[in-house]
C-alpha cells in the first residue's frame, strides 16, 4: 500500500488547469512543457517530471522539469522503456528493485510512467520520479492516466 503524501493541489484542480492549458495551445511541445511544469509544481515529493517522445524506434527526451536527464532510452529498457513496450502504465514503488532501471538521477526512489497513445500508436511517455519510495498511489495513477488521456486528444 502506498503512503503518498497529500497533494499540493486537489486532483480536480490539476485536471482543470491541465484542460485549460490543452485548450489554450495546439503546439504539442508547448503543451507538454506546460503540463510537465504544472505537475512539477502541483505534486509534492517529485524530483523530475517530463516526456519522452518516440522517434525512430526509441524514446527521445522531450519537455521536462528537473535535473539533466537521459537523452535517449531504448524501448524495453528501464521503466520508461517498459511502459513504451507494453503500452501500460508502470508504477514502481522502489526503482532499485526494478530490473534494468536507468538511474538518470541517483536521488530517485520511485517512479510512474504513463504511455501516451495517439490514434492507436505510441507517441511517447509521461515520466515522473520521486526521491521517496512508494510515492505514487493508485489514485495518483488514475489521475495521471486521466490527464494523459486528455492530452492524447490534443496531440
Amino acid at each position: 500500500m502506498s503512503t503518498a503524501p497529500e497533494q499540493r493541489f486537489a486532483f480536480d484542480d490539476i485536471l482543470s488547469v491541465a484542460k485549460g492549458l490543452l485548450e489554450a495551445e495546439s503546439d504539442p511541445i508547448a503543451t507538454m512543457a506546460n503540463i510537465s511544469s504544472l505537475l512539477y509544481e502541483a505534486l509534492p515529493h517529485v524530483n523530475w517530471v517530463g516526456f519522452y517522445i518516440l522517434r525512430d524506434g526509441e524514446l527521445v527526451l522531450g519537455p521536462f522539469q528537473g535535473r539533466v536527464a537521459c537523452t535517449r532510452i531504448a524501448v524495453g529498457r528501464g521503466v520508461c522503456g517498459a511502459a513504451a513496450e507494453t503500452c501500460r502504465t508502470q508504477r514502481v514503488d522502489d526503482v532499485h528493485a526494478f530490473p534494468g532501471h536507468i538511474a538518470c538521477d541517483g536521488a530517485s526512489e520511485s517512479e510512474i510512467v504513463i504511455p501516451v497513445i495517439v490514434r492507436g500508436k505510441l507517441y511517447g511517455v509521461l515520466d515522473i520520479d520521486s526521491p521517496q519510495k512508494e510515492r505514487f498511489s493508485v489514485r495518483d495513477q488514475e489521475m495521471l492516466e486521466h490527464l494523459v488521456h486528455e492530452l492524447e486528444g490534443r496531440l
